[in-house]
């Protein structure tokens, strides 16, 4: 649930610095993407690599190719079913603002242009995250940004994440969504690329702690949508309102939630 990132993923899936220089690096080798190439298989999954911009190819096999980290996560399980799933998928700062005003997470989100979205997660991550290809079933992002904590402090990089999602039912009969994540991390300081190897255990944990974290909250949205969706409604609409288009989408998708064979009747607490 894409420009800078700041990263240690993701996602999610954060103000971004870009390397100087680089600009004319991607210059020259989008001049040859057409030579630029990379496995369409990753962690036993298979993506259409083939349908990917031309402009982008270089980009993402400078990353895959060269990268510091590379994190799997999944098949991680969210209580949504596909239309709310890609609906919060391709709408981040509507799923950030329904998130904190749900006290579910801290996230932040901002459109930067056609699928092109600024985000930061309330935990020194912070950065831009561009979708490269969509289809029914996959997502392909480039993100850029930067992160800070006491043991990473301030480091950037580039990151492509690739997003496998499945519909299925869950074990109370209710539509839900698999989703897998494979993400290729790239530092942009060369200096701690040298220290790669004492670096990678601890970067790599980082990455995929943000990964299931990110996951983890969807998850939980989608059960509170399912068990308080009057609340989630409430919140939605509470001055300032959420977008008109969002709400309508909101009250329409929490209402075919509580119909016979999609609703779960079991109520817990909130989170």
């Amino acid at each position: 649930m894409s420009a800078r990132w700041r990263f240690p993923w993701s996602t999610t899936l954060g103000a971004f610095t870009v390397v100087i220089g680089l600009g004319a690096f991607l210059h020259a080798r989008l001049g040859h993407s057409e030579t630029c190439a990379f496995s369409p298989h990753h962690a036993g999954l298979a993506f259409p690599v083939e349908r990917i911009d031309p402009e982008w190819a270089c980009r993402l096999e400078a990353i895959i190719d060269h990268y510091t980290t590379a994190t799997t996560v999944g098949p991680f399980r969210v209580a949504l079913p596909k239309s709310m799933y890609l609906y919060l998928l391709d709408r981040p700062p509507f799923a950030a603002a329904l998130i904190n005003r749900l006290d579910l997470g801290l996230y932040k989100s901002e459109a930067r242009g056609p699928g092109r979205f600024w985000g930061y997660d309330g935990e020194g991550t912070e950065g831009i995250v561009q979708l490269v290809y969509q289809d029914p079933t996959s997502r392909i992002y480039f993100l850029e940004g930067s992160h800070d904590s006491r043991l990473l402090p301030h480091i950037t990089g580039k990151a492509v994440v690739f997003l496998r999602m499945n519909s299925v039912r869950d074990a109370n009969r209710m539509d839900a969504m698999d989703s897998t994540m494979v993400s290729y991390t790239k530092l942009d300081n060369r200096i701690l690329s040298g220290l790669v190897s004492l670096l990678r255990p601890l970067i790599g944990g980082t990455v995929t702690r943000k990964l299931r974290k990110g996951m983890e909250t969807v998850n939980r949205l989608g059960q509170m949508m399912r068990q308080h969706p009057d609340r989630v409604l409430f919140e939605a609409m509470d001055p300032p309102a959420l977008p008109d288009d969002d709400v309508a989408f909101l009250k329409e998708a929490l209402g075919s939630l509580q119909k016979p064979g999609n609703a779960s009747h079991q109520k817990t607490p909130t989170p």
